[in-house]
């Protein structure tokens, strides 16, 4: 036994002498690796710093300049650029052609990198730039051939419209040349410099918008998959077309608390069969990044919009409301401008359309052009907004402008037409991929479009794509008709030549008026509109008939087929993404509707109220309460209360659920609870039909029909294992609360813990350095996608707008973060305090409202 008092410390003197100079070298060893460890982490602290020092250098020497003179080749008399306090430029000029020339420079002075970025995307060129990881992305673009149609558009231009897109380009390229040593820092990042800007260029970007809004492709290949597996009956149930719960904007008020039949679905062909995964193909479509656990079923571009009448405001004349709503990101998608030219200059711009059938201007003969709103970076003229007399504010239709054909090849692989066999057109092209080899495309065609068989991995069949854009009847965007309108039938006459994306458009003038309008062109199908691949039939089965073969289009529907109305009775109109088409309406525009809760809400929020005022509008616009969650919240509480497998936390979830307003506050545990019991439910009841194929199912509607299964309880959804749907709720409802690692006490799981909101920037983001302090970071959120305020971490309302025609200078706007994409302006981020507190300033429109607001002044000089 060790004696304690006689012990003596350890020493090292009585080992052997080998391990005592062992012993000493890893002493000394160590020592050397920590002092080498030292230095390394303070070079790479020196190298980091001085990689930031570099990129605030950059940053700070490409800040534009926003006052006195500058110089601006082209122009015929100099242009005066006006900033507000938000860095809202203030544009007016004494031609039209010198007011785009002007659009064009001072665009490229905020966002020259964004607008870049955007054609890059459109086209499938991020590879370039980015490396492999955007091979798949370009591939997806290349064989949608979304450049080669953007060009054979701007080829097709008519002379009026293709001035318009090159006087805008080349105030962009005037700026670029005169700052290619200063460029955004992005590009001296990335070491490159942008390519002239061209029209093609504005045109693949209007393109694009219609590919995030009206592409319907994926979602017909995952709805075959489905169906393949489980049958049309049950895949019915999945995929509903509207609900009891729409209001139509052209339907008579309904009793919207009275459930009504629903629209068939149309029937499914039981030869299709499975294609692939769509989740990797969404990846695949996905711009720059794609975070799957961020991804939901309904995380959809959406957005909304109403009008009410004089009659039912404080002022006594029409206000409208707009927030449209898509993808986050920093610099946002839009950029408020306001656009002013008196006296217009119209020489050898004809603006009756004389020379070019898609340019009908006729506001312009006498007032000038003078609106105000949101642009698309890239694109000239204003998207949304108003000028001196009407206003307007667009949701997507979700028009289905697409199908996928099934085509018939021969031995020789040739495809069947009504004319006989045809060979594929076949040509090439090659992805450039920064720090590795090219990589080759091929691209097939085929009468009705590009085939796109080699985006679907393990996809044998010839599958092509028709759709609208590659139409060759299809003109520019009528922006400058719309921002020149003055009356309902000069807005309608402009939106008369909108092909897309499909919008629904209300409208409120000075006059008084409201109203609505769809835009867009529409396929007319004789045989309905089918929600899944079409195989092409053998012209000779239908040769008795005098149509065109089955499946085929029979040109566009017409536009005054389309919805509309003007003046209601009930002086009310609003759209937010679901069904705008009455009963009995003889023509299916799409299939995929978004689910009605939001349009429900805000018909609902605004009947019977008057004396409303713009400060009522920004409340409904934020507003988050969530009529589907409140009551699947009390169905939940009704199956913990009936299951006899309730645990003592889920007895208190469902205390806390039964008396549960549905509101998605920050602080609300029930929110967390639904959100969570959601999210549990679709795998639980999906997986046992449809194995690892139930990720394929993405619907617009998917909520709806949710709410349906969980409210009716068809026996044919019960799962195996579960007696009752009591007992599936129950379990759902526990998953959830596992799987969000709920705490054990509910009633402090605060909602904005979990539902977060992060803006970040697309290359800023991948540099560790930058992250921190070039996006907002995540941030608490309260509501949902079934709230008017329409939110998941990534998508959100992009812009919000309200004009009462009462005050015109009153109208407010902002967007997410700022209209500059340079951290170091003032103007980066100045509007998300706005945005995120759910507030909003005014944006001024008449002279003595710019003036008095003028924070900066820039004259451009020819």
């Amino acid at each position: 036994m060790l004696n304690r008092e006689s012990a003596k410390p350890w020493d090292s003197s009585s080992l052997p002498k080998r391990a005592r100079t062992g012993r000493r070298r890893a002493h000394t060893t160590l020592k050397i690796l920590i002092v080498v460890i030292a230095v390394l982490a303070l070079l790479a602290f020196a190298i980091a710093r001085g990689s930031l020092y570099w990129v605030h250098r950059a940053m700070l020497e490409s800040l534009p300049t926003l006052d006195g003179e500058a110089s601006l080749p082209g122009l015929s008399a100099a242009v005066t650029a006006r900033r507000d306090a938000h860095g809202v430029p203030h544009i007016d000029a004494a031609s039209l052609d010198d007011l785009l020339e002007a659009q064009g420079y001072i665009t490229a002075q905020d966002r020259l990198w964004q607008m870049d970025i955007t054609r890059r995307n459109a086209a499938g060129e991020l590879a370039e730039l980015f490396g492999r990881n955007l091979i798949d992305h370009d591939r997806t673009q290349r064989i949608l051939q979304m450049r080669a149609t953007a060009d054979r558009l701007a080829a097709s231009l008519g002379a009026s419209d293709l001035r318009i897109y090159r006087s805008y380009a080349r105030g962009v390229n005037a700026y670029i040349e005169q700052h290619r040593d200063k460029l955004p820092a992005e590009f001296r990042i990335l070491r490159y410099k942008p390519a002239p800007w061209t029209p093609s260029d504005s045109i693949l970007i209007a393109l694009s918008m219609a590919q995030v809004l009206d592409q319907h492709f994926d979602d017909k290949l995952g709805r075959e998959t489905i169906t393949r597996r489980i049958g049309p009956a049950l895949a019915a149930d999945l995929y509903p077309t509207g609900s009891w719960r729409d209001h139509p904007p052209t339907a008579p008020v309904p009793d919207l608390t009275q459930p009504q039949p629903g629209i068939p679905d149309v029937p499914l062909d039981e030869s299709q069969s499975s294609l692939r995964d769509l989740l990797e193909l969404r990846r695949q479509l996905a711009p720059l990044a794609f975070d799957p656990e961020t991804r939901c079923a309904e995380c959809a571009p959406g957005s909304n919009e109403w009008v009410v009448s004089g009659a039912h405001t404080a002022s006594g004349k029409p206000i409208l409301s707009n927030d449209m709503h898509l993808s986050h990101g920093i610099p946002n998608i839009w950029y408020e401008v306001d656009l002013h030219v008196a006296g217009l200059d119209v020489t050898g711009l004809d603006v009756t359309g004389q020379d070019d059938p898609g340019l009908h201007a006729p506001g312009l003969h006498s007032a000038g052009l003078h609106v105000t709103g949101v642009s698309i970076p890239g694109m000239p003229l204003v998207v949304a907004g108003h000028n001196q007399h009407i206003a307007w504010g667009i949701t997507a239709l979700y028009g289905d402008t697409q199908d996928i054909y099934v085509e018939q090849i021969n031995s020789d692989g040739q495809y069947l037409t009504p004319g006989g066999w045809r060979a594929i057109a076949h040509s090439h092209q090659s992805i450039k991929v920064r720090l590795g080899r090219d990589v080759p495309v091929g691209l097939a065609t085929t009468a009705h479009g590009p085939v796109i068989t080699p985006l679907l991995p393990g996809e044998t069949r010839t599958l092509a794509l028709k759709w609208t854009i590659y139409d060759p009847s299809i003109v520019a965007v009528p922006l400058l008709e719309l921002d020149s309108a003055a009356n309902w039938t000069e807005f309608r006459a402009a939106l008369s030549h909108w092909w897309g994306p499909t919008s629904n458009i209300v409208y409120a003038d000075d006059q008084g008026h409201i109203g609505y309008q769809a835009a867009g062109i529409f396929p007319l199908r004789p045989d309905g509109l089918a929600g899944v691949p079409i195989p092409v039939q053998d012209p000779a089965t239908s040769a008795a008939s005098q149509t065109s073969p089955k499946g085929e289009w029979n040109g566009f529907l017409p536009f005054d087929a389309l919805p509309t109305s003007l003046d209601p009775p009930g002086g009310l109109l609003a759209t937010a993404n679901s069904r705008i088409t009455p009963d009995g309406y003889p023509y299916p525009l799409t299939l995929g509707w978004a689910s009605p809760y939001r349009n429900e809400r805000i018909w609902k929020w605004l009947a019977g109220k008057d004396k409303l005022t713009p400060a009522d509008m920004l409340v409904l616009q934020t507003d988050i309460y969530s009529a589907l969650n409140q009551e699947l919240g009390q169905r939940f509480a009704y199956a913990i209360d009936h299951s006899p497998a309730a645990d003592p936390q889920l007895k208190e979830a469902a205390d806390l659920l039964r008396n549960w307003d549905g509101v998605m506050s920050l602080d609300s545990s029930a929110a967390s609870i639904v959100a969570a019991a959601k999210i549990a439910f679709w795998p639980l009841v999906l997986q046992p039909k449809l194995g690892d194929s139930w990720r394929a199912y993405q619907w617009p509607e998917s909520s709806f029909a949710e709410e349906e299964l969980i409210m009716h309880a068809p026996p044919a959804w019960l799962p195996l294992g579960y007696s009752t749907w009591d007992d599936l709720l129950t379990a759902a409802l526990n998953k959830g609360l596992q799987d969000s690692a709920a705490p054990s006490e509910l009633k402090s799981w605060a909602y904005g813990r979990s539902h977060q909101v992060e803006v970040s920037h697309p290359l800023y983001s991948m540099l560790p350095t930058l992250k921190s302090w070039t996006g907002t970071g995540p941030q608490p959120q309260s509501g949902d996608v079934s709230t008017v305020k329409q939110v998941s971490r990534s998508l959100g309302p992009s812009q919000r707008f309200t004009i009462d025609w009462g005050n015109p200078d009153s109208a407010t706007e902002n967007i997410v973060m700022g209209e500059s994409g340079n951290p170091l302006s003032p103007f980066y981020r100045d509007q998300w305090p706005f945005w995120y507190a759910g507030k909003t300033f005014t944006l001024p429109f008449s002279e003595e409202a710019v003036a008095a607001s003028t924070s900066h002044t820039l004259r451009l000089l020819p």
